[in-house]
Protein backbone atom coordinates (compact mmCIF):
# COMPACT_ATOMS: atom_id res chain seq x y z
CA UNK A 1 0.00 0.00 0.00
CA UNK A 2 1.35 3.44 -0.96
CA UNK A 3 2.69 5.49 1.94
CA UNK A 4 3.04 8.81 0.15
CA UNK A 5 0.86 8.74 -2.96
CA UNK A 6 -2.89 9.03 -2.55
CA UNK A 7 -5.52 9.06 -5.28
CA UNK A 8 -4.37 12.52 -6.35
CA UNK A 9 -0.62 12.56 -5.76
CA UNK A 10 1.11 13.51 -2.52
CA UNK A 11 -0.62 16.07 -0.30
CA UNK A 12 -0.25 17.51 3.19
CA UNK A 13 0.60 20.57 5.27
CA UNK A 14 3.39 22.59 3.66
CA UNK A 15 6.73 22.41 5.47
CA UNK A 16 5.60 19.29 7.34
CA UNK A 17 6.40 15.75 6.21
CA UNK A 18 5.95 14.78 3.43
CA UNK A 19 5.48 18.25 1.91
CA UNK A 20 8.96 19.47 2.81
CA UNK A 21 11.86 20.71 0.65
CA UNK A 22 13.87 17.65 1.70
CA UNK A 23 11.23 15.26 0.40
CA UNK A 24 10.63 17.41 -2.70
CA UNK A 25 14.33 17.16 -3.57
CA UNK A 26 14.12 13.37 -3.21
CA UNK A 27 11.01 13.32 -5.38
CA UNK A 28 12.90 15.19 -8.09
CA UNK A 29 15.76 12.75 -7.97
CA UNK A 30 13.39 9.77 -7.86
CA UNK A 31 11.38 10.93 -10.87
CA UNK A 32 14.58 11.49 -12.85
CA UNK A 33 15.93 8.03 -11.94
CA UNK A 34 12.70 6.27 -12.89
CA UNK A 35 12.75 8.07 -16.23
CA UNK A 36 16.40 7.12 -16.75
CA UNK A 37 15.54 3.48 -16.17
CA UNK A 38 13.04 3.71 -19.04
CA UNK A 39 15.16 5.80 -21.42
CA UNK A 40 18.86 6.55 -21.46
CA UNK A 41 18.82 10.06 -22.93
CA UNK A 42 18.41 13.38 -21.13
CA UNK A 43 14.98 14.10 -19.73
CA UNK A 44 12.71 17.11 -19.89
CA UNK A 45 10.18 17.82 -17.13
CA UNK A 46 7.71 20.70 -16.92
CA UNK A 47 6.82 22.06 -13.46
CA UNK A 48 3.79 24.23 -12.75
CA UNK A 49 2.32 25.50 -9.50
CA UNK A 50 -0.67 27.30 -8.10
CA UNK A 51 -0.45 30.55 -6.12
CA UNK A 52 0.38 29.22 -2.62
CA UNK A 53 3.26 30.85 -0.79
CA UNK A 54 4.90 27.43 -0.37
CA UNK A 55 4.95 26.77 -4.11
CA UNK A 56 8.27 28.46 -4.81
CA UNK A 57 9.96 26.61 -1.93
CA UNK A 58 8.83 23.24 -3.25
CA UNK A 59 9.57 24.20 -6.86
CA UNK A 60 13.16 25.13 -5.97
CA UNK A 61 13.78 21.88 -4.09
CA UNK A 62 12.08 19.73 -6.71
CA UNK A 63 14.03 21.40 -9.51
CA UNK A 64 17.29 20.89 -7.63
CA UNK A 65 16.64 17.16 -7.37
CA UNK A 66 15.87 16.90 -11.06
CA UNK A 67 18.80 19.04 -12.16
CA UNK A 68 21.22 17.03 -10.00
CA UNK A 69 20.24 13.98 -12.05
CA UNK A 70 20.81 15.74 -15.37
CA UNK A 71 17.21 16.64 -16.21
CA UNK A 72 16.12 19.75 -18.08
CA UNK A 73 13.42 21.55 -16.11
CA UNK A 74 10.82 23.89 -17.65
CA UNK A 75 9.20 26.28 -15.17
CA UNK A 76 5.78 27.71 -16.05
CA UNK A 77 4.99 29.74 -12.93
CA UNK A 78 1.38 29.78 -11.64
CA UNK A 79 -0.82 27.90 -14.10
CA UNK A 80 -3.81 25.52 -13.94
CA UNK A 81 -3.23 21.80 -13.37
CA UNK A 82 -4.74 20.90 -16.79
CA UNK A 83 -2.28 23.33 -18.39
CA UNK A 84 0.62 21.31 -16.98
CA UNK A 85 -0.96 18.11 -18.32
CA UNK A 86 -1.33 19.74 -21.77
CA UNK A 87 2.19 21.21 -21.82
CA UNK A 88 3.72 17.89 -20.78
CA UNK A 89 2.35 16.37 -23.96
CA UNK A 90 2.67 19.33 -26.34
CA UNK A 91 6.30 20.03 -25.36
CA UNK A 92 7.21 16.33 -25.66
CA UNK A 93 8.25 16.22 -22.01
CA UNK A 94 8.95 12.96 -20.21
CA UNK A 95 6.88 14.05 -17.21
CA UNK A 96 4.95 16.97 -15.80
CA UNK A 97 4.68 17.96 -12.15
CA UNK A 98 2.05 20.25 -10.61
CA UNK A 99 2.46 21.75 -7.16
CA UNK A 100 -1.02 22.25 -5.71
CA UNK A 101 -3.42 21.22 -2.98
CA UNK A 102 -6.44 22.02 -5.14
CA UNK A 103 -9.31 23.41 -3.02
CA UNK A 104 -7.43 23.14 0.30
CA UNK A 105 -6.31 26.26 2.23
CA UNK A 106 -2.94 27.93 1.62
CA UNK A 107 -1.36 26.03 4.52
CA UNK A 108 -1.46 22.83 2.43
CA UNK A 109 0.31 21.87 -0.76
CA UNK A 110 0.77 18.79 -2.89
CA UNK A 111 2.59 17.20 -5.79
CA UNK A 112 0.84 15.67 -8.81
CA UNK A 113 2.87 13.87 -11.46
CA UNK A 114 1.83 13.38 -15.09
CA UNK A 115 3.31 10.96 -17.59
CA UNK A 116 4.41 11.94 -21.13
CA UNK A 117 0.88 11.34 -22.45
CA UNK A 118 -0.55 14.02 -20.13
CA UNK A 119 -2.34 11.49 -17.92
CA UNK A 120 -1.62 11.10 -14.24
CA UNK A 121 1.26 8.76 -13.53
CA UNK A 122 0.14 5.13 -13.31
CA UNK A 123 0.30 3.12 -10.09
CA UNK A 124 3.32 1.05 -11.11
CA UNK A 125 5.48 4.11 -11.82
CA UNK A 126 4.25 5.83 -8.65
CA UNK A 127 5.40 2.78 -6.69
CA UNK A 128 8.85 2.94 -8.30
CA UNK A 129 9.14 6.66 -7.50
CA UNK A 130 7.97 6.12 -3.92
CA UNK A 131 10.44 3.29 -3.36
CA UNK A 132 13.34 5.59 -4.23
CA UNK A 133 11.96 8.47 -2.14
CA UNK A 134 11.66 6.28 0.95
CA UNK A 135 15.07 4.63 0.62
CA UNK A 136 17.21 5.23 3.71
CA UNK A 137 20.04 6.55 1.56
CA UNK A 138 20.29 7.70 -2.02
CA UNK A 139 23.40 6.85 -3.95
CA UNK A 140 25.13 9.71 -5.83
CA UNK A 141 23.87 10.41 -9.37
CA UNK A 142 25.39 7.98 -11.87
CA UNK A 143 25.80 10.72 -14.49
CA UNK A 144 27.95 13.70 -13.46
CA UNK A 145 26.28 15.95 -16.06
CA UNK A 146 23.91 18.48 -14.52
CA UNK A 147 20.66 19.65 -16.02
CA UNK A 148 19.26 23.18 -16.02
CA UNK A 149 16.06 25.08 -15.29
CA UNK A 150 14.49 27.33 -17.92
CA UNK A 151 11.41 29.58 -17.59
CA UNK A 152 8.57 29.20 -20.07
CA UNK A 153 7.24 32.74 -20.13
CA UNK A 154 4.49 32.05 -22.66
CA UNK A 155 3.04 29.04 -20.82
CA UNK A 156 -0.30 30.81 -20.07
CA UNK A 157 -0.64 31.86 -23.72
CA UNK A 158 0.06 28.31 -24.93
CA UNK A 159 -2.64 26.93 -22.62
CA UNK A 160 -5.06 29.69 -23.59
CA UNK A 161 -4.84 28.80 -27.28
CA UNK A 162 -5.22 25.11 -26.46
CA UNK A 163 -8.33 25.73 -24.35
CA UNK A 164 -9.92 27.80 -27.13
CA UNK A 165 -9.73 24.78 -29.43
CA UNK A 166 -12.35 23.03 -27.29
CA UNK A 167 -15.06 25.16 -28.87
CA UNK A 168 -13.51 25.20 -32.34
CA UNK A 169 -13.36 28.93 -32.98
CA UNK A 170 -16.85 29.76 -31.71
CA UNK A 171 -17.20 33.08 -29.93
CA UNK A 172 -19.06 33.97 -26.75
CA UNK A 173 -20.23 37.42 -27.80
CA UNK A 174 -23.52 38.41 -26.17
CA UNK A 175 -22.91 36.47 -22.96
CA UNK A 176 -22.24 38.18 -19.63
CA UNK A 177 -20.23 36.00 -17.27
CA UNK A 178 -19.06 36.24 -13.66
CA UNK A 179 -15.89 34.25 -12.94
CA UNK A 180 -14.46 33.62 -9.46
CA UNK A 181 -10.87 32.39 -9.77
CA UNK A 182 -10.40 31.53 -6.06
CA UNK A 183 -7.21 33.65 -6.07
CA UNK A 184 -5.71 30.54 -7.61
CA UNK A 185 -3.98 29.19 -10.67
CA UNK A 186 -6.71 30.29 -13.06
CA UNK A 187 -6.66 33.95 -12.01
CA UNK A 188 -4.94 35.10 -15.21
CA UNK A 189 -6.06 32.73 -17.97
CA UNK A 190 -9.66 32.29 -16.78
CA UNK A 191 -10.92 35.86 -17.29
CA UNK A 192 -8.58 36.47 -20.23
CA UNK A 193 -9.85 33.60 -22.35
CA UNK A 194 -13.47 34.64 -21.80
CA UNK A 195 -12.67 38.23 -22.80
CA UNK A 196 -10.77 37.15 -25.91
CA UNK A 197 -13.74 35.03 -27.00
CA UNK A 198 -16.03 38.05 -26.77
CA UNK A 199 -17.86 37.60 -23.47
CA UNK A 200 -18.51 40.44 -21.07
CA UNK A 201 -16.63 39.41 -17.94
CA UNK A 202 -17.00 40.35 -14.27
CA UNK A 203 -14.03 38.98 -12.32
CA UNK A 204 -13.43 38.29 -8.65
CA UNK A 205 -10.94 36.19 -6.71
CA UNK A 206 -8.16 37.21 -9.10
CA UNK A 207 -5.68 38.91 -6.75
CA UNK A 208 -3.54 36.14 -5.26
CA UNK A 209 -1.11 37.05 -2.49
CA UNK A 210 0.14 33.57 -1.62
CA UNK A 211 -2.15 33.28 1.39
CA UNK A 212 -5.69 33.89 0.10
CA UNK A 213 -6.08 30.93 -2.31
CA UNK A 214 -9.60 29.45 -1.87
CA UNK A 215 -10.31 31.79 1.06
CA UNK A 216 -14.00 32.78 0.89
CA UNK A 217 -13.85 32.43 -2.90
CA UNK A 218 -14.04 29.78 -5.61
CA UNK A 219 -15.86 26.49 -5.92
CA UNK A 220 -16.33 26.02 -2.15
CA UNK A 221 -17.70 29.54 -1.66
CA UNK A 222 -19.98 30.47 -4.57
CA UNK A 223 -22.00 33.07 -2.62
CA UNK A 224 -20.10 36.15 -3.80
CA UNK A 225 -20.26 35.06 -7.43
CA UNK A 226 -23.99 34.33 -7.10
CA UNK A 227 -24.57 37.85 -5.76
CA UNK A 228 -22.65 39.40 -8.64
CA UNK A 229 -24.64 37.34 -11.15
CA UNK A 230 -27.85 38.85 -9.77
CA UNK A 231 -26.48 42.39 -9.45
CA UNK A 232 -25.13 42.43 -13.02
CA UNK A 233 -27.85 40.42 -14.77
CA UNK A 234 -25.23 37.90 -15.89
CA UNK A 235 -26.04 34.75 -17.84
CA UNK A 236 -24.12 32.58 -15.41
CA UNK A 237 -21.37 32.37 -12.84
CA UNK A 238 -18.22 30.25 -12.98
CA UNK A 239 -16.40 29.28 -9.76
CA UNK A 240 -13.00 27.61 -10.14
CA UNK A 241 -11.03 25.86 -7.42
CA UNK A 242 -7.42 26.65 -6.52
CA UNK A 243 -5.82 24.76 -9.41
CA UNK A 244 -8.70 25.28 -11.87
CA UNK A 245 -9.35 21.60 -12.57
CA UNK A 246 -12.79 21.79 -10.98
CA UNK A 247 -15.69 24.17 -11.60
CA UNK A 248 -19.08 25.00 -10.09
CA UNK A 249 -21.73 26.86 -12.11
CA UNK A 250 -24.37 29.37 -11.03
CA UNK A 251 -27.45 30.04 -13.16
CA UNK A 252 -28.93 33.42 -14.07
CA UNK A 253 -31.10 33.34 -10.93
CA UNK A 254 -28.09 33.06 -8.65
CA UNK A 255 -28.70 29.36 -7.95
CA UNK A 256 -25.85 26.87 -7.76
CA UNK A 257 -26.37 24.10 -10.32
CA UNK A 258 -25.47 20.64 -9.04
CA UNK A 259 -22.63 18.82 -10.73
CA UNK A 260 -25.00 16.02 -11.70
CA UNK A 261 -27.23 18.43 -13.62
CA UNK A 262 -24.18 19.81 -15.45
CA UNK A 263 -23.11 16.26 -16.33
CA UNK A 264 -26.62 15.48 -17.53
CA UNK A 265 -27.16 18.53 -19.73
CA UNK A 266 -23.66 18.22 -21.20
CA UNK A 267 -24.11 14.53 -22.04
CA UNK A 268 -27.44 15.26 -23.72
CA UNK A 269 -25.94 18.13 -25.73
CA UNK A 270 -23.00 15.98 -26.84
CA UNK A 271 -25.32 13.18 -27.94
CA UNK A 272 -27.56 15.57 -29.87
CA UNK A 273 -24.47 16.66 -31.77
CA UNK A 274 -23.33 13.08 -32.36
CA UNK A 275 -20.26 13.66 -30.16
CA UNK A 276 -20.91 11.34 -27.20
CA UNK A 277 -18.83 8.20 -27.73
CA UNK A 278 -20.78 4.97 -27.26
CA UNK A 279 -23.70 7.06 -25.94
CA UNK A 280 -22.27 6.70 -22.43
CA UNK A 281 -21.53 8.97 -19.49
CA UNK A 282 -19.09 7.88 -16.77
CA UNK A 283 -19.72 9.18 -13.23
CA UNK A 284 -19.06 8.01 -9.67
CA UNK A 285 -21.32 6.21 -7.22
CA UNK A 286 -21.97 9.58 -5.55
CA UNK A 287 -24.10 10.76 -8.47
CA UNK A 288 -27.82 11.02 -7.78
CA UNK A 289 -30.17 8.32 -9.09
CA UNK A 290 -32.05 11.03 -10.93
CA UNK A 291 -29.09 11.25 -13.30
CA UNK A 292 -29.58 7.61 -14.31
CA UNK A 293 -33.29 8.14 -14.94
CA UNK A 294 -32.81 11.34 -16.94
CA UNK A 295 -30.10 9.86 -19.15
CA UNK A 296 -32.17 6.76 -19.89
CA UNK A 297 -34.85 8.97 -21.47
CA UNK A 298 -32.23 10.02 -24.02
CA UNK A 299 -30.89 6.48 -24.50
CA UNK A 300 -27.65 7.39 -22.76
CA UNK A 301 -26.00 4.74 -20.60
CA UNK A 302 -24.49 5.56 -17.22
CA UNK A 303 -21.38 3.76 -15.99
CA UNK A 304 -20.39 4.36 -12.39
CA UNK A 305 -17.03 4.09 -10.63
CA UNK A 306 -15.52 4.53 -7.20
CA UNK A 307 -15.23 8.08 -5.89
CA UNK A 308 -12.38 10.04 -7.49
CA UNK A 309 -11.81 11.58 -10.91
CA UNK A 310 -8.90 9.19 -11.42
CA UNK A 311 -11.30 6.23 -11.38
CA UNK A 312 -13.62 8.04 -13.79
CA UNK A 313 -10.79 8.64 -16.22
CA UNK A 314 -9.59 5.04 -16.00
CA UNK A 315 -13.08 3.79 -16.94
CA UNK A 316 -13.30 6.30 -19.77
CA UNK A 317 -10.00 5.14 -21.21
CA UNK A 318 -10.73 1.43 -20.85
CA UNK A 319 -14.23 1.73 -22.34
CA UNK A 320 -13.45 4.28 -25.06
CA UNK A 321 -15.79 6.89 -23.60
CA UNK A 322 -15.12 10.61 -24.02
CA UNK A 323 -17.15 12.29 -21.27
CA UNK A 324 -17.32 11.78 -17.54
CA UNK A 325 -16.95 13.47 -14.21
CA UNK A 326 -17.98 13.87 -10.61
CA UNK A 327 -20.89 15.76 -9.11
CA UNK A 328 -18.27 17.71 -7.13
CA UNK A 329 -17.40 19.64 -10.29
CA UNK A 330 -14.69 17.60 -12.03
CA UNK A 331 -15.68 17.36 -15.70
CA UNK A 332 -13.53 15.42 -18.14
CA UNK A 333 -14.00 16.07 -21.86
CA UNK A 334 -11.31 13.67 -23.02
CA UNK A 335 -11.50 14.73 -26.67
CA UNK A 336 -9.77 17.90 -25.47
CA UNK A 337 -8.13 17.25 -22.11
CA UNK A 338 -6.43 14.40 -20.25
CA UNK A 339 -7.71 15.51 -16.85
CA UNK A 340 -10.49 17.58 -15.32
CA UNK A 341 -10.33 21.12 -16.71
CA UNK A 342 -12.53 23.82 -15.19
CA UNK A 343 -11.82 26.40 -17.89
CA UNK A 344 -12.38 24.04 -20.84
CA UNK A 345 -15.56 22.80 -19.15
CA UNK A 346 -16.79 26.38 -18.76
CA UNK A 347 -16.13 27.16 -22.42
CA UNK A 348 -18.02 24.07 -23.56
CA UNK A 349 -20.99 24.87 -21.30
CA UNK A 350 -21.06 28.46 -22.54
CA UNK A 351 -21.05 27.25 -26.14
CA UNK A 352 -23.94 24.90 -25.34
CA UNK A 353 -25.92 27.80 -23.86
CA UNK A 354 -25.24 30.05 -26.82
CA UNK A 355 -25.94 27.40 -29.45
CA UNK A 356 -29.16 26.18 -27.79
CA UNK A 357 -30.56 29.63 -27.12
CA UNK A 358 -31.59 28.41 -23.67
CA UNK A 359 -30.51 29.69 -20.29
CA UNK A 360 -28.53 27.57 -17.85
CA UNK A 361 -31.59 27.31 -15.59
CA UNK A 362 -33.63 25.92 -18.49
CA UNK A 363 -30.97 23.43 -19.51
CA UNK A 364 -30.54 22.29 -15.90
CA UNK A 365 -34.16 21.12 -15.82
CA UNK A 366 -32.99 18.04 -17.74
CA UNK A 367 -33.16 15.93 -14.58
CA UNK A 368 -35.02 15.63 -11.31
CA UNK A 369 -32.90 14.70 -8.32
CA UNK A 370 -34.04 12.10 -5.83
CA UNK A 371 -34.31 13.40 -2.25
CA UNK A 372 -31.26 12.25 -0.33
CA UNK A 373 -29.77 12.08 3.14
CA UNK A 374 -26.00 12.20 3.57
CA UNK A 375 -24.46 11.79 7.03
CA UNK A 376 -20.92 11.27 8.33
CA UNK A 377 -20.79 9.44 11.68
CA UNK A 378 -17.64 9.24 13.82
CA UNK A 379 -16.82 5.61 14.71
CA UNK A 380 -14.41 3.87 17.09
CA UNK A 381 -13.53 1.04 14.70
CA UNK A 382 -14.03 -0.05 11.11
CA UNK A 383 -15.17 -3.68 10.97
CA UNK A 384 -16.61 -5.02 7.68
CA UNK A 385 -20.13 -3.61 7.56
CA UNK A 386 -21.82 -6.90 6.76
CA UNK A 387 -20.16 -8.48 9.78
CA UNK A 388 -22.09 -6.16 12.11
CA UNK A 389 -25.59 -7.71 12.47
CA UNK A 390 -27.47 -4.52 13.35
CA UNK A 391 -25.96 -2.55 10.45
CA UNK A 392 -26.48 -5.42 8.00
CA UNK A 393 -30.13 -5.75 9.04
CA UNK A 394 -30.77 -2.03 8.56
CA UNK A 395 -29.00 -1.99 5.18
CA UNK A 396 -30.84 -5.08 3.93
CA UNK A 397 -34.18 -3.58 5.02
CA UNK A 398 -33.44 -0.37 3.12
CA UNK A 399 -32.38 -2.18 -0.05
CA UNK A 400 -35.45 -4.45 0.00
CA UNK A 401 -37.83 -1.54 0.61
CA UNK A 402 -36.33 0.87 -1.93
CA UNK A 403 -35.65 -1.54 -4.81
CA UNK A 404 -34.85 0.41 -7.97
CA UNK A 405 -36.68 3.46 -6.61
CA UNK A 406 -33.79 4.35 -4.35
CA UNK A 407 -30.41 3.23 -3.10
CA UNK A 408 -28.03 3.24 -0.17
CA UNK A 409 -24.29 3.76 -0.13
CA UNK A 410 -22.61 3.05 3.19
CA UNK A 411 -18.82 3.19 3.35
CA UNK A 412 -15.97 4.13 5.63
CA UNK A 413 -13.96 7.27 4.98
CA UNK A 414 -10.54 6.50 3.55
CA UNK A 415 -8.84 9.18 5.65
CA UNK A 416 -10.88 9.48 8.86
CA UNK A 417 -12.58 7.26 11.43
CA UNK A 418 -15.98 8.01 9.99
CA UNK A 419 -18.85 6.06 8.45
CA UNK A 420 -20.47 7.83 5.51
CA UNK A 421 -24.13 7.04 4.91
CA UNK A 422 -26.00 8.08 1.76
CA UNK A 423 -29.65 7.18 1.20
CA UNK A 424 -31.67 8.28 -1.84
CA UNK A 425 -35.33 7.61 -2.51
CA UNK A 426 -38.13 8.99 -4.65
CA UNK A 427 -39.91 9.88 -1.43
CA UNK A 428 -38.03 12.11 1.00
CA UNK A 429 -39.66 10.36 3.97
CA UNK A 430 -38.22 7.00 2.90
CA UNK A 431 -34.73 8.47 2.58
CA UNK A 432 -34.94 10.00 6.06
CA UNK A 433 -36.39 6.83 7.61
CA UNK A 434 -33.75 4.44 6.30
CA UNK A 435 -30.86 6.84 6.89
CA UNK A 436 -31.95 7.21 10.52
CA UNK A 437 -32.27 3.42 10.91
CA UNK A 438 -28.72 2.83 9.61
CA UNK A 439 -27.34 5.62 11.80
CA UNK A 440 -29.00 4.18 14.92
CA UNK A 441 -27.66 0.71 14.13
CA UNK A 442 -24.14 2.10 13.65
CA UNK A 443 -24.32 4.17 16.85
CA UNK A 444 -25.29 1.10 18.85
CA UNK A 445 -22.55 -1.03 17.31
CA UNK A 446 -19.39 0.87 16.37
CA UNK A 447 -19.74 4.56 17.35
Amino acid sequence: MAELFGTDGIRGVANQYPITPEVALRIGRAVARVLKAQHSDQHKIVIGRDTRISGEMLQTALSSGLISEGAQVILTGPIPTPAVAHLTKSLACDAGIMLTASHNPFTDNGIKIFGPDGYKLNDALEEEVEKIILASELSPPSNPRLGEALPLSDAPARYLEFAKSAIAGKNLAGLKVVIDCAHGAGHLVGPLILQELGAEVITLGASPDGYNINKDHGSLHPEKAAQLVLENGANLGICLDGDADRVIFIDEHGEVISGDRVLCLSAIALKERGLLKNDTLVATVMSNLGLRDALSKHSIALQQTQVGDRHVLERMRSGDFNFGGENSGHLIFSDFATTGDGIVSALILLSIIKESGKSLAELAQCMEEYPSELVALAVKEKPPLHSVPAIKTAMDAAENDLGDQGRILVRYSGTEKKLRILVEAKEARAAKFHCKAIIEAAKASIA
